[in-house]
Parts: structure tokens; sequence; C-alpha cells
């Protein structure tokens, strides 16, 4: 096994295994979820709520910590970790997800990626090399390569494409690292949709390379759910077992069940902390909408089954309350309850691995899923 990540338990009916990955800033039990923290902050809550949620780990963005407030700042504060108060492991994304979400605004070349900014225009090139070198700078746990992937659905040249720049940047991105004397880890991203083909080349050129992890780009964007789970098959049979698998940009927990019993260690996405801004929140009878005018006399709690500040302390009809005002406490409670029930979700899916439960909390959890509410 690496020496950065051990498989600690497997699950006797699937992939599903729990792990623990070592990183500079302390450990993290997988499988794991990263709340998001693109400017360095999960939006709503202080660094200190989200250590009390269970988070071990959290994903910044350096596209966004690049344009603002600038890596000079940040280095000069004593790095990310210092400047954002966060002791604990901390993931950037490269900015490939710019580049999709800010195409007209794009162009991508060999050389990398040429935009302008979406905050004052001025026109900037980012080399593989310059993600890399700036993700060094800001001194996270584990650097993402800059990576490309085309809008669903896509044609088989621009799919040809991802995979071919996606490749190229990863080698270019591997030797720059590879000047460094660092404990940080350089992440490979494999592409090519779910073409079987292509996705197998990409994740071949990736293990040419020898990452410390490798990710899923380029998926959850619009394709037949069957496929995208056929993709973390062919992945799982292609990947080495003792490096850690991510999956980018995918939340929604009856995705995150079937892709850990795929062999899938790492997740991140904004479903938990943008559906609680929006009034929408998780819960173990299904989705609330809390703005629904059936709570305005309900005194229970949102969740009687859940153990967090919000649940213990506040009713339903306190919390539509706010949410109908607009007040800033409506995002922070409803943004403490999804993200425990996320976090206890992914405690839930470790331990049910080391006992061999998997397969029945799997399947009570897609069940619950389901179980959705009007949103009026």
């Amino acid at each position: 096994m690496s020496a950065a990540f051990r498989v600690t338990a497997r699950d006797p009916g699937s992939a599903a295994r729990a792990g623990l990955l070592e990183t500079p800033h302390g450990a993290v039990e997988t499988p794991a979820f990263m709340p998001v923290a693109s400017q360095g902050t999960v939006k709503g809550l202080t660094h200190a709520q989200v250590e009390s949620l269970g988070a071990e780990i959290i994903l910044v963005n350096s596209y966004h910590l690049f344009l603002r407030p600038g890596v000079d700042v940040v280095e000069a504060l004593g790095g990310l970790h210092a400047f954002i108060s966060w002791p604990h492991p901390i993931l950037t994304d490269s900015g490939g997800f710019q580049i999709y979400s800010l195409s007209p605004l794009v162009h991508v070349t060999d050389e990398g990626v040429r935009f302008a900014s979406h905050l004052d225009g001025t026109k900037i090139l980012l080399r593989p090399e310059d993600v890399v070198d700036l993700q060094l700078r800001l001194g996270t746990d584990v650097l993402m390569c800059l990576d490309h992937f085309p809008p669903y659905p896509y044609s088989d040249d621009a799919l040809k494409e991802s995979v071919r720049l996606t490749g190229l940047w990863a080698r270019r991105s591997k030797a720059r690292f590879s000047e460094h004397e660092t404990g940080q880890q350089l992440w490979g991203i494999s592409q090519g949709g779910v073409h079987a083909d292509l996705r197998t080349r990409s994740i071949e050129g990736l293990l040419e390379q020898d990452f410390s992890g490798y990710a899923y780009g380029g998926l959850g964007i619009g394709e037949p759910k069957t496929q995208l789970f056929e993709t973390l098959e062919l992945g799982h049979g292609l990947l080495p077992a003792d490096r850690p698998r991510y999956l980018m940009g995918m939340g929604y927990i009856e995705d995150v069940v079937e892709a850990v019993a795929r062999g899938v260690d790492l997740f991140d996405c904004v479903l938990p902390t943008r559906n609680a801004r929006n009034g929408t929140l998780f819960t173990s009878q299904g989705r609330v909408a809390i703005k629904n005018v059936k709570y305005a006399r309900d005194g229970g709690p949102l969740d009687e089954a859940c153990s967090c500040t919000t649940c213990r302390n506040f009713s339903r009809a306190y919390l539509r309350h706010l949410y109908e005002r607009d007040e800033i406490t409506s995002a922070v409670l409803n943004t403490i309850h999804n993200l425990h029930f996320y976090l206890d979700i992914f405690r839930k899916i470790r331990h049910s691995i080391s006992s061999n439960s998997f397969s029945s909390l799997k399947k009570s959890l897609i069940s619950n899923a389901f179980q959705k509410e009007e949103t009026t």
C-alpha cells in the first residue's frame, strides 16, 4: 500500500472500502466528504462549526484564490492554512471546472488556458505548470492537475481532445511537481466521459505518471447514471488499490453510495450547503422544503432522528420564519443541519464497511433519498 493511503476494511459484497489518507496536516478517514469552501470558507459557517460537525478535510478553489486575494497575499500571510485558520487537510481544485463553467471566456490550447477574469476582464494565461506552482505556494495538502472536459452531450472529437489535453497537462504537471521536495500530494484527473475506450486511455496515461491519487473528472454533468456507474466499475478494475480515488463534484446520497460500492473514497459537492441556503433540507424522512406554508405552525424539530444543534433547539416553524424573512441565521442553521446530515451519513458508511453491513445501509439510504417532498 502507498505510504500516504491504506485500506483498513473492505465490504465483502462490493468494492466498497474504508481507508486512511495521511497528509501533512493530519489523517482523513475514508470514504470522506469534503465540504466546499471555494473562497476559503464554507458559506454560512465558521471553521469551528465545520470542525465540530466532523469534517476532516475541506475543498478550496485555487482559481478563485488566484484571482482574489492573490497567491502572493496568501503566501505572505503564512500559507492557506494560516490565512483561513483551518489546521486540518485541504484539497485544492485546479480550476478545470472553471474552464467548463466559464467556457465563453476561455480559450484552450496545448500551452494552457487563456481567459478573461470574470471579475474585471483581465487577460490571464494559466499553464499546467502555473497551476501546480500556485497550489504549492498555497501550501495545500492535495493538489489537483489542471484538466479539461467538454459539456454533455459531447462529440467524440471533443471528448478525444479533452483526453489528449488532460493527459498532456498531467505529464507536465507531474514533471513540475517532481522538481520539489514536499510532503504535499499531486493527484491526476481522468477524463473520457462515459466512453470506456477513452476513459481507459486516460487512466492508463495517468498510471504511467504514478500519481499519489486519482480522480474521476467530467462525470455527473447529464450522462445516464447507468453509464456513469459502469465508468466507475471500469476505473475500479484499472486503478491501483493502494491509491485513493476521488469522484469530483457529485453529492446526491443515492449516487454517493453507488460510487462507494464501486471503490470511490473521496467526494465533494456544493449540494448540502447550497440547498441549505435555498431552504431545501435533507432529513431521514426525505427532503424538506422549509418554505412550505404547512410548516408555519409546526413546533416539531426538522428531523427527530437528527442530533445536530439545529434539530435539538429549533422548530420547523422557526426555521421557516427565518427563511421567509431572509435572515442570515436561516443560512447558518440550515447549513449546520445539512452538513451534519451528510457527514453523519459518511460516518455510517465507514462503520458499515467495517462491520460488514454496507449492503443494508446502502439499500436504506437509497430508499430514503427518493422520498422527495414537493417544493411548493
